[in-house]
């Protein structure tokens, strides 16, 4: 168990090799309670949404989530949320160590306007049940056709007197669910899930924690706040324009737009190193002699066998198939640039 933002969480339960594996190949859990939960309502909501998110939610139908980032007026990354609508009111999922943060914000941005702001945090728990048989195992729980439910889409409903909401979205680069439930009933659906196999036994749905959550999301290339996304960083060179709309005002879109025409100075890169050393964060990367970036993350890719790394790059150099060196330990290790994801589910 570590400190994490505050919380005590699982870093792992058996080993963090075994907990990815199991994920790539069957199903596990993870406790991803510490996500802030933000319950919007008012007549507003959307409007405040609209003006703060970087991703278009005007046109977002009720049972719909979004990806987004949420950016300051010089368009540094104050955080990367998912926004979900429903009939009645709006939930934004956000990091654990930016929920203050990002409270805050919307507080001063939701002035003069009909919005409230309700921290659900501790009132609920998420689970993420991830894996290729997440789908089959979950049914047999759940009377639901999961099935059907179409990727960043949620249903809710009511399950023995429970209110649940299950979204088709993940971190792991595997299908899945996220499942937000009231906080009491937790440990229940925790016994559910592990039936048979106990919370550190050998069932068909195991635990997993922090370490193999961290290895899945790098194979997957998904960004980390702290690592590629920070209040240094912008949308557009962080690879994550896609969750951008320029064509709408938002809270730092002017820079955005005048990125986009002059061009960026620096991309994010995916780095496949020669032999098995870890690049970690803020590991210089070197094209000869000249330094022309760091790493944000890195780790030794347990379904590949290979040290896989994403950093930062001065733009001119970003090109895939280039070399780089990477310098651990005062030594320098060659590196490939290559495609985004590392890894990608059949």
């Amino acid at each position: 168990m570590v400190d994490f933002a505050g919380w005590e969480m699982p870093l792992m339960y058996r080993g963090i090799i075994e907990e990815h594996q199991h994920t790539r190949n069957g199903c596990s859990v993870f406790d991803v309670s510490h996500m802030g939960r933000l319950k919007l309502t008012g007549a507003d909501a959307g409007a405040l949404l609209q003006l703060v998110c970087t991703r278009n939610v005007a046109d977002q139908s009720p049972g719909v989530s979004r990806y987004s980032h949420v950016c300051r007026e010089d368009g540094g990354i104050l955080d990367d949320v998912i926004v979900s609508r429903y009939e009645n009111h709006w939930l934004m999922v956000c990091n654990a160590s930016n929920r203050d943060k990002i409270v805050v914000w919307l507080e001063q941005h939701a002035a003069g306007k009909q919005v409230d702001i309700v921290d659900q945090t501790s009132d609920t728990a998420m689970l993420a049940i991830q894996g290729p048989r997440t789908v089959e195992l979950a049914e047999r729980l759940l009377p639901l056709d999961l099935k059907s439910l179409k990727r960043y889409h949620f249903l809710t409903g009511s399950y023995i007197g429970m209110p649940y909401t299950i979204f088709r979205s993940g971190y792991t680069g595997e299908d899945g669910f996220e499942v937000i439930v009231p906080a009491g009933v937790a440990r229940l659906i925790a016994s559910e899930l592990f039936a048979g196999g106990g919370p550190g036994g050998q069932g068909e749905v195991r635990p997993a924690g922090l370490g193999a959550r961290d290895t899945l999301r790098m194979e997957a290339a998904m960004p980390l706040y702290g690592h590629e996304l920070t209040e240094s960083v912008d949308s557009l060179s962080a690879g994550q324009g896609w969750c951008v709309d320029l064509s709408k005002d938002f809270v730092g879109a002017d820079v955005l737009r005048r990125l986009t025409e002059r061009g960026l100075p620096q991309k994010l890169v995916g780095l496949e190193l020669a032999g098995r050393r870890i690049a970690r964060q803020g590991a210089r990367v070197f094209a000869g002699d000249s330094a022309v970036g760091a790493v944000t993350s890195g780790t030794l890719s347990p379904t590949l066998g290979k040290s896989i790394a994403m950093a930062f790059v001065a733009a001119e150099r970003a090109s895939e198939g280039g070399s780089l060196d990477i310098e651990i330990a005062q030594a320098r290790t060659p590196a490939l640039i290559v495609k985004l994801p590392f890894y990608k589910r059949k």
